[in-house]
């Protein structure tokens, strides 16, 4: 339909969109998927959601070729998680197995960011960080580059299989599949040197499991960002059905304010003439017709609405054309709209009047709340702000003072111990020197108590003493054969066991074990 230029509530084009997700018209899981072609929209919600989705594709893709040089002992890739040899590495930070607590820490923090984003500006996450929002934005961008925008994809949806139509479909699959493989090529080079693992990949020489974890992750955001689209918010994640615990009345949600909205009309001036009382919605479908989700939000707090945000863009819009204040849909708090809508409805007396928000230049009157930043700073917020800067404080100092020497010792079980010749009683153990940076080191091996004990290294310097120099190499894990011998005359020095100290005399970094010393009649 063309814009009628005879008023301004005319001169916007009404577009036949039905919310198709909405819960009231929604088919059983079973029943076929009616597609949805949301519109471009436009506006600083959706420029903000662009920028969003080239920042988060542009870590994930990239980040695997970043380089990081930590000497020639250890792998110059900034970000690598190296199975083979068990290290997390993260620039200049490195992980170790047994340090996997900094991994559940960022996990800790990852569950209360997300408690407090919700609680403070809604499901946020949903609506701009989340892969499945982020690619299925990037697979309509293909979509709308290939087959054009709405009007122009339902009308190819709805014609007959023309070439031109199959030419179409065969190139917007072939490169969704494309951003596919992609997807899931950048995931395994995480895990291996990434041009090693590339060329080896082209060449059909990678690992099987290389090949069937990109077969996995393309089938997946294929079918996830391309065919399944909505869906995968509506049924499978678990987070809607979750997200109303995080929420108070004071969270910020994107609202439709039909406090100033309703009486809705498409002919607002023709109305007015007649002494009829409408509201700022035009019913004009601009914010249906852009939802990604396929619901209006006119029909209230839904939980298919992943607060995207692109409906405030698409009535702002409509809002400017109309010389009316934008914010007909925008971010509210419950408490702010349940405000506004007892002044629209003299407290729950009469129907919608939205001459009650307005004072008689038609300007909204002072007791109309507006949206304040100050009631993002609530107690509830700032619990969860204090939880997760106290872990994160707790993991930098864990990270800041950890040792990069660690002593781990194991004494034998089988045998205990060994009487020899003379009637002293050995013990074995099996002592591993854990040197966590990639250089080379000389760690002095310190037998500390028993007076009159001697310990010996399989493989190292000949002879008995009680102190060792011995080199690891850089960045892994040396293993030692100790001996330690007590005489036979001295055995009631086992009482009070004894401590091997490793120590490295240039950094001053040392570990400390207490061990026991087993003798006859007193194995443990």
């Amino acid at each position: 339909m063309r814009p009628q230029p005879a008023t301004k509530a005319a001169s916007v084009e009404r577009l036949e969109a039905e919310p198709v997700n909405a819960a009231h018209v929604r088919k059983p899981l079973y029943e076929k998927r009616r597609k949805i072609f949301p519109k471009r929209a436009e506006g600083r919600f959706r420029r903000f959601k662009w920028l969003v989705m080239l920042v988060t594709l542009g870590i994930y893709y990239l980040t695997p070729w970043i380089r990081w040089d930590r000497g020639e002992h250890a792998p110059d890739q900034a970000v690598l998680v190296d199975l083979a040899a068990r290290r997390f590495y993260f620039f200049f930070i490195e992980i170790w197995p047994q340090e996997f607590f900094f991994v559940a820490g960022l996990l800790v923090m990852a569950g209360f960011g997300l408690f407090l984003v919700t609680s403070a500006v809604g499901r946020a996450w949903c609506g701009y960080t989340c892969p499945q929002t982020v690619w299925v934005d990037l697979f309509l961008v293909v979509e709308r580059f290939i087959e054009g925008d709405r009007n122009a994809r339902m009308r190819l949806d709805a014609g007959p299989w023309t070439l031109d139509k199959i030419g179409k479909r065969i190139v917007k699959h072939a490169t969704w599949l494309l951003i596919g493989i992609a997807t899931g090529g950048a995931w395994i080079f995480y895990f291996a040197d990434a041009p090693s693992l590339l060329k080896s990949f082209v060449m059909l020489e990678a690992p099987p499991v290389a090949y069937m974890t990109v077969a996995i992750l393309t089938a997946t955001t294929y079918v996830f960002g391309g065919l399944m689209r909505e869906q995968v918010c509506t049924y499978m994640c678990p987070w809607p059905r979750i997200q109303a615990a995080m929420l108070d009345e004071n969270s910020l949600v994107v609202t439709y304010n039909d406090w100033r909205g309703e009486p809705r009309s498409r002919h607002a001036k023709k109305a007015a003439a007649a002494g009829e009382v409408v509201g700022d919605c035009v019913d004009c479908n601009a914010c249906v017709a852009v939802c990604p989700m396929g619901i209006d939000i006119r029909d209230g707090q839904q939980l298919e609405c992943i607060t995207c945000a692109l409906c405030i863009d698409a009535c702002d819009g409509v809002m400017d054309k109309l010389g009316r204040e934008r914010g007909l849909i925008a971010y509210a708090t419950l408490s702010d709209y349940a405000s506004n809508m007892a002044l629209a409805t003299n407290d729950g007396s009469t129907a919608i009047d939205p001459t009650r928000v307005r004072d008689a230049d038609g300007a909204f009157i002072d007791k109309v709340r507006q949206f304040n930043w100050r009631i993002v700073f609530r107690p509830r917020v700032l619990l969860y702000f204090g939880v997760w800067a106290l872990v994160g404080i707790g993991l930098l100092y864990a990270l800041v003072s950890r040792d990069r020497l660690e002593l781990n010792v194991l004494h034998d079980r089988n045998p205990q111990f060994v009487i020899e010749s003379d009637g002293s009683v050995r013990n074995g153990y099996m002592v591993k020197l854990l040197n966590m940076i990639p250089e080379q080191r000389t760690i002095m091996l310190t037998l500390d108590g028993m007076p009159s004990a001697t310990m010996r290294i399989a493989g190292q310097a000949p002879g008995d003493g009680r102190r060792f120099a011995v080199g690891v190499d850089p960045d892994k894990v040396t293993a030692l054969k100790v001996f330690v011998t007590l005489p036979k005359e001295k055995l009631a020095e086992a009482d009070e066991g004894f401590t091997l100290t490793a120590e490295d005399p240039s950094s001053h970094e040392r570990d400390v074990y207490e061990a026991n010393f087993n003798r006859p009649g007193e194995a443990r």
